[in-house]
């Protein structure tokens, strides 16, 4: 009995009739099986946006060779698309500052196999988790950063980045803003964490100012990172009711779960590519 593969297909392109025809078509001619299938046509932007898993028996074809005959055949000018082996897994750099409750919980679903990724190092502005990555065996780079060093800290990040061949980093809490250069250089590779009451509670100690208003809700928002701080697609977000007996440690308590897990639906959606860009905005197929 021959192997069986399974691979993904990500597209995104001006919508318009024939499309879903077209890629169908593709994926029988060259013996293809769809195991999953979802597609969104955006009426506002005129856009349309797809992804389909897809099993082939055979060693005949692999995904390189795919890719080369959806490009000869099916593919047009308009269309942004990536085809992957759906056993591709994505490499992660995580960032982090002193609060590491986001780092540990990506780590811990990394290590029992739920995130679908290899996570291939650890960078931070301080050096308090260092133990934590050792025990993880994974390299873990202490990158100060001071307003006179920051330009030398990001060379650092980017070496860091093209050392590994990171697809994706994570900012798992860390609280350094990155500049307008190193956003567009990372643009669509790099998510981001922070707690939803941004503008209403911003700066510092978010969760005491929560508690002074009496908040009703908690809540968390993962999204790409871009030049305007906290303002990025969005992809995920959490959210934790909570009335007046809750303390602000306890509002911080519940704060912090929402968090990691608004970031880790995040990144585990990315890792199966599952979210395509919508301009400023995002489509996630669940």
């Amino acid at each position: 009995m021959s192997p069986v593969s399974d691979y993904v297909l990500t597209l995104t392109c001006e919508d318009r009739p024939g499309i879903v025809h077209s890629v169908t078509g593709f994926l029988v001619a060259n013996g293809c099986n769809i195991v999953e299938y979802q597609q969104f046509g955006d009426q506002d932007s005129g856009h349309f946006f797809m992804r389909a898993h897809f099993q082939r028996a055979g060693v005949d074809l692999d995904v390189a060779a795919l890719r080369a005959r959806f490009a000869a055949t099916t593919a047009r000018p308009d269309m942004e698309w990536g085809m992957y082996a759906a056993d591709d897994r994505p490499r992660l750099l995580i960032m982090v500052s002193k609060l590491g409750h986001c780092l540990n919980d990506l780590l811990f679903r990394w290590s029992i196999g739920s995130l679908n990724a290899e996570i291939v190092g650890i960078v931070s502005n301080h050096p308090d988790f260092a133990d934590l990555a050792a025990s993880y065996k994974l390299p873990y780079y202490h990158v100060p950063v001071t307003p006179e060093t920051k330009p030398e800290a990001e060379a650092r990040l980017l070496q860091i980045v093209d050392e590994h061949q990171v697809d994706l980093v994570v900012l798992a809490r860390y609280m350094q803003v990155l500049s307008s250069s190193l956003c567009e250089t990372l643009a669509g590779r790099a998510v981001n964490i922070h707690h939803s009451f941004l503008p209403s509670f911003a700066g510092a100690r978010p969760y005491h100012q929560a508690y002074t208003r009496g908040v009703k809700l908690i809540g968390a928002t993962a999204h790409f990172v871009t030049a305007d701080l906290d303002e990025g697609p969005i992809i995920e977000q959490e959210v934790a009711r909570v009335d007046h007996t809750n303390n602000p440690a306890e509002l911080t308590a519940i704060g912090r779960d929402v968090e990691c897990l608004a970031l880790a639906h995040a990144v585990e959606a990315i890792v199966e590519r599952r979210v395509l860009l919508n301009g400023n905005r995002t489509v996630v197929f669940r």
